[in-house]
């Protein structure tokens, strides 16, 4: 059995070395360096230890995966001929040592891997910047850095910023989030004598600084503009939080589903209409007032114990999985057709798994526009029969049904609810109504809305013109507007 000792060079400072380290490598055993390109490498040149290095796999491999991976592998290969290899890189073995990781991710035969002692460059970077990493630290690594790791609340340290061309790639990553002109730190050597040194500059100067190299780190402060709070994915829901909160809104605060239940109708309607106006930035409005619905929606719920936000992002995620399985899993398609079967076949697995009882309805949507739901669903209901037998019947149904409304609106006292039941009854009737004359519903009531819409504007036209009111017009002048509109405005546009 080889042992594999795996040792931290320390942060740069030639006597920073830890005491543990030092010992180890001098004691004959093989020693590789991960980089000679290391400030602390002198004192042990000084105390003749002898090393070999990495540094040639970086210039034979084409990608930084590529060269861990060639690490690795002559580490082991090392550890074959010899019971002691030491194998030393630059601050702590398990901060940004990707070769490290991959070493202690699996069992190899006949080698025993041991992690030494180090220090990591954070501490002497978070020291010389005066903060405290209690407040609330992330440590990213530069050469991967992705939007969705950043939170602006916390101090952020991007490590491995080897040089400009990484700069930029990080800059750009780090733009989505924060201004152009946000002020950052960067960082070369810290605690390095006559190497240190320490700038501050905007954000998007950060590449064009010329001595950045191996020893570079970039340090983004805590945030504190809402310009850039607002930015982040977790400020609105916190808000929304503090709108339902004790000291909160009180119009928020008495929201429940139901109350909200059309501001989600309305809203979602809205979003299409910004689609068909193409106009990117209402649509970006619009979305983000759907949004606030879901959000105060899962607020309630979570208040409630029902559910929470991270509930409702954690069923997507997996329906998405599940539903893409020529993305995520063995299946696969070539053309929108083929998603779309894959598509269907997985909604009928998902339905057959709910067990639910089978019904004439079963296939109808009843997520949809009123009137095309109701539509809908008599038309399912007709396939089996359940059907009026002809048109008259269905008119005198009509008829009925607003005869029972009519009793009920003069009730007194009114009874809000059976109120609204007859007139539920009397839209569901003159749906059906439509169906047997072969009118879609929803588009005959659109249109109305439009005409109506078109009538009333040329009305308002010619108060305006005739220097007029809605408060000083008459009835019989308001009715004479309204009769031209319907001249200029007839039932076929």
């Amino acid at each position: 059995m080889s042992i594999l000792h795996i040792v931290g060079l320390g942060p740069g400072d030639p006597d920073s070395i830890p005491l543990g380290s030092y010992e180890i490598m001098r004691r004959g055993w093989p020693v590789v360096l991960r980089t000679r390109e290391h400030p602390a490498v002198k004192r042990l040149q000084e105390a003749g230890v002898t090393y070999q290095t990495c540094d040639d796999l970086y210039e034979k491999c084409d990608t930084f995966d590529a060269v861990y991976e060639a690490i690795v592998a002559r580490l082991l290969h090392l550890a074959e001929g010899h019971p002691h290899v030491v194998y030393a890189v630059p601050g702590h073995p398990l901060v940004a040592e990707r070769a490290v990781q991959i070493l202690l991710a699996q069992p190899h035969p006949g080698v025993e891997v041991e992690v030494g002692p180090g220090q990591s460059f954070l501490d002497l970077a978070a020291a010389r910047l005066g903060i405290d990493p209690v407040e609330g630290l992330l440590l990213l690594d530069g050469l991967a850095l992705r939007h969705d790791q950043l939170n602006p609340r916390l101090h952020t340290f991007i490590a491995q910023v080897y040089d400009r061309a990484v700069a930029s790639e990080v800059k750009l990553t780090l733009m989505e989030l924060y201004p152009d002109e946000y002020e950052v730190v960067i960082v070369r050597a810290a605690g390095v004598r006559g190497e240190e040194r320490m700038e501050r500059v905007p954000l998007y100067e950060i590449d064009r600084l010329a001595w950045i190299d191996h020893l570079t780190t970039l340090y983004v402060p805590p945030a504190k503009d809402a310009a850039v709070l607002y930015r982040d994915l977790h400020e609105a829901p916190r808000i929304v939080e503090v709108l339902r909160g004790p000291n909160g809104c009180p119009w928020d605060r008495k929201q429940t589903h139901a109350s909200l239940r059309k501001y989600v109708v309305e809203e979602a309607y809205e979003v299409a209409e910004a689609i068909d106006e193409g106009d990117a930035d209402h649509l970006a409005e619009e979305l983000g007032d759907l949004l606030l619905q879901i959000l105060l929606h899962a607020r309630i719920a979570e208040e409630a114990g029902e559910f929470t936000l991270r509930d409702v992002f954690a069923g997507l995620a997996a329906k998405l999985v599940r539903r893409h399985p020529h993305v995520f899993g063995d299946e696969v398609a070539k053309t929108a057709d083929d998603v779309r079967g894959i598509w269907e076949q997985v909604k009928q697995d998902e339905r057959r798994n709910e067990e639910r009882e089978e019904s004439a309805l079963s296939g109808v949507k009843l997520a949809g526009p009123a009137l095309a739901v109701a539509q809908a669903v008599q038309k399912a209901a007709a396939k089996v029969g359940f059907d009026w037998s002809n048109e008259a019947d269905v008119w005198q149904k009509v008829k009925e049904e607003m005869n029972e409304l009519d009793i009920e609106r003069r009730r007194e006292p009114r009874d809000a609810a059976k109120l609204a039941a007859e007139a539920g009854d009397v839209l569901f009737a003159v749906v059906n109504l439509c169906r047997f004359v072969d009118l879609d519903a929803e588009a005959v009531l659109a249109q109305a809305t439009r005409r109506f819409v078109r009538r009333f504007r040329y009305v308002e036209e010619r108060l305006r013109s005739n220097g007029g009111s809605w408060e000083t017009a008459s009835p019989e002048a308001l009715d004479a507007y309204w009769n031209e509109a319907k001249i200029a405005f007839p039932q076929s546009n």
